[in-house]
């Protein structure tokens, strides 16, 4: 998958706020004319806490029957502080390099963690979309700006995620009886089709198919567990 250089991670906080308030102009929130989806894929981190080192994955599933195709991971040091409203400079290198080692480039990529709905309206998802790209979904457990109302029980059900009288995204209900999660574009993508898409990648877990292997993974990443590369054939 073809990645490609905006910028240099080797900034100080108040320089990292400052290329988040340039990118951000950038973004696109519409979806590419005739984009056709065939393929989808999460991405995800993990940490531990005795050291210094993102671990990420890549996990790319057919869509809308969400059979993993391919995976790929990478390790990295954790080169940049841990700053609320940040995280993508502390976890991008290691994603981008995860996402560069795919040979499939699929139509979407979800993300864990926020897009448009960010202080500087540019999370990882729309940060990383504009390295890639790549039409990009966020996806997170808790919201970092915003306000909403509880969307109704029934999995499907929404609510919009609005700041300063804007909305930045969509609260999903994807199980009953469980917490909503925070949809929000980032980059080549818009409410409507972010919100459906996270949707259709439900299987009865909170979180969609995508970013849930994808922290599956990392995490067995983390802990030296061996897994498949192309679960569909021998590596």
């Amino acid at each position: 998958m073809i990645v490609n250089v905006l910028h240099s991670w080797e900034l100080s906080p108040a320089g990292a706020r400052e290329v988040q308030r340039r990118l951000a102009e950038r973004l696109r929130l519409r979806v590419p004319d005739g984009m056709r989806i065939v393929s989808v894929c999460g991405a995800d981190v993990s940490f531990a806490r005795t050291e210094n080192r993102v671990y990420a994955a890549a996990v790319v599933l057919s869509f809308p029957k969400l059979t993993v195709e391919e995976v790929a991971t990478a390790v990295c040091p954790a080169a940049f502080p841990y700053v609320p409203g940040l995280l993508s400079f502390r976890e991008g290198p290691a994603l981008l390099e995860a996402l560069e080692r795919l040979t499939a480039s699929p139509d979407v990529i979800l993300f864990d963690g926020q897009g448009l709905a960010h202080p500087r309206g540019l999370g990882i998802a729309g940060h990383l979309g504009l390295f890639l790209q790549r039409p990009t979904i966020g996806v997170a457990k808790k919201p970092l700006v915003g306000e909403y109302l509880p969307p109704g029980p029934e999995p499907g059900d929404t609510s919009p995620l609005v700041h300063k009288h804007h909305q930045v995204g969509t609260v999903l209900r994807t199980r009953r009886g469980v917490k909503p999660v925070f949809v929000s574009p980032g980059h080549l993508m818009d409410f409507d089709t972010a919100t459906r898409i996270t949707f259709a990648c439900c299987r009865g877990y909170r979180l969609p198919e995508p970013t849930r292997r994808a922290h599956i993974l990392s995490n067995r990443l983390r802990r030296g567990e061996p897994f498949a590369r192309h679960p569909n054939r021998p590596d």
